[in-house]
Formats: C-alpha cells, sequence, structure tokens
C-alpha cells in the first residue's frame, strides 16, 4: 500500500499543476479554519495555509525551487491583485487628497523606519550582509521586494518569506496595537496596515471596512516606491 501511494506521489509531482492546486487547497482549508474561528486575527488564514504546505513540502522532501515553478501562477497573481487595489481607492480620491500632507510625511517616515529598524537590529544580531539586504526591503509587496534585494545583493527567496512573516505578523498584531495607540480613524488605520505590512495588512484592513482597505492598498503602493527611492540613502546612512 505504501509502494502504491509513493508511486502516485511520484506520479503527480510530475504534474506542474500539482502545486498551484495545493496552494488553492491549503489556503481553501486555511480560511475555512479562520471562519470557524470567528476571523480571529491570529488565525490569520496565510499563516495557516503556509504552514499545511510547509509540512507538505518537508513530508515529500520536494524542494522549494520545485514547488514554485508549479505555483507561481499564483505569484504572478500578486502584481494584477495590486493593481486592482485602485478600484475601492477611487472612491477615497477626495479624502486622500485632504490628507497628501500627513500621508506623505508618514509613509516617509514609516519606510525609512521599516528599512532602518531592520537592517539595525540585524546588524547588531552579527547577520551577514546578504540576510541584511534581504531584510532591507521586507515592508514591500512580494514581486517589489524581491526585485529591490536581487538588487542590491539580496536573496530574493530569503525576502519573500521575510516579506510574508512581516506581512503575517502585522496583520495579527497591527490592529491591536494600533488600538492601543487610540487610532480610531479607518484611513488612518489602513494606511498604516498597507505601510508597515503590505498585501497581508491591507487583506486584514478589508475585513476592518471598505474604507481601510482602500487607504491599506495606497499606503502598500506608495510604500514600494518610497522604499525604492530611499532606501540606498538609508542604507548609506547605516554604512551600507
Amino acid at each position: 500500500m505504501t509502494t502504491r501511494l509513493t508511486d502516485v506521489w511520484v506520479y503527480l509531482a510530475q504534474g506542474p499543476l500539482l502545486w498551484l492546486a495545493l496552494t488553492v487547497v491549503a489556503y481553501v482549508v486555511a480560511d475555512a479554519v479562520h471562519r470557524r474561528l470567528g476571523r480571529h486575527a491570529a488565525a490569520n488564514p496565510v499563516l495557516i495555509a503556509v504552514a499545511l504546505l510547509l509540512a507538505v513540502l518537508l513530508a515529500s522532501g520536494t524542494p522549494y525551487g520545485t514547488y514554485f515553478d508549479g505555483a507561481q501562477f499564483v505569484h504572478f497573481l500578486l502584481g494584477p491583485a495590486t493593481v486592482s487595489l485602485a478600484v475601492p481607492l477611487h472612491k477615497e480620491l477626495a479624502r486622500a487628497r485632504a490628507r497628501a500632507v500627513p500621508f506623505t510625511i508618514a509613509l516617509v517616515a514609516g519606510s525609512a523606519t521599516a528599512v532602518a529598524t531592520a537592517v539595525g537590529v540585524a546588524s547588531l544580531l552579527g547577520a551577514s550582509r546578504p540576510t541584511l539586504m534581504s531584510l532591507a526591503p521586507k515592508s514591500t509587496t512580494t514581486p517589489v521586494a524581491m526585485g529591490i534585494a536581487e538588487k542590491i545583493g539580496g536573496l530574493p527567496s530569503l525576502t519573500a518569506a521575510l516579506v510574508i512573516l512581516t506581512g503575517i505578523v502585522g496583520a495579527i498584531v497591527g490592529p491591536a496595537l494600533l488600538g492601543v495607540l487610540r487610532v480610531r480613524d479607518a484611513a488612518a488605520t489602513g494606511f498604516a496596515m498597507g505601510v508597515a505590512s503590505h498585501g497581508i495588512g491591507t487583506a486584514r484592513a478589508f475585513q476592518l471596512s471598505d474604507r481601510a482597505g482602500a487607504f491599506s492598498g495606497l499606503g502598500m503602493g506608495l510604500n514600494a516606491l518610497a522604499t525604492a527611492l530611499l532606501l540606498p540613502a538609508v542604507l548609506r546612512l547605516l554604512g551600507y
């Protein structure tokens, strides 16, 4: 029986759609668990899906490269999904224009702080230069972060993992922390979530309200641009 299951797995693993299908199934299961638990922040569906897929990869001895080759269509869709966030933001253009100055200040401060704290703390802990460069763009959306990491000497695959981890932590901790800081405004909450925790934080912001989600998408998009522009200057200030 074990031999038959192994043969079936070897056959399926050769198909390019296996890992795409497993990724979709893992997220469907994770979202069901998330809903079952009342959409509690700690039961983040991305975290659960990642854990499920990691278990499958470890149990089957499958390298990450093999998984990515099969599931890269999901990675491709990150771009169109990000662009589609302009639709809800269009409804909030007047409000966004009215807050252009404070949001710009928050964007620059948030983007620079994200880079400086990540690289600074990791440097004090003795991380290697490639690891530091992989950490630097962790608060931007995955496609942009991987591109930046490759240009500055980081490891794109490590950056992708760090981006996902950053997003998960931000989605879980962000709303509670903003609540403690008495940030009640939906636009400010969403913008902060987008700047700090990109797409995963934006998904969480949409659960709070449509306005929070729209401004989170704005923060995510602008932070990708700000990080690309500010990162060289921040790294120079840090001596890299």
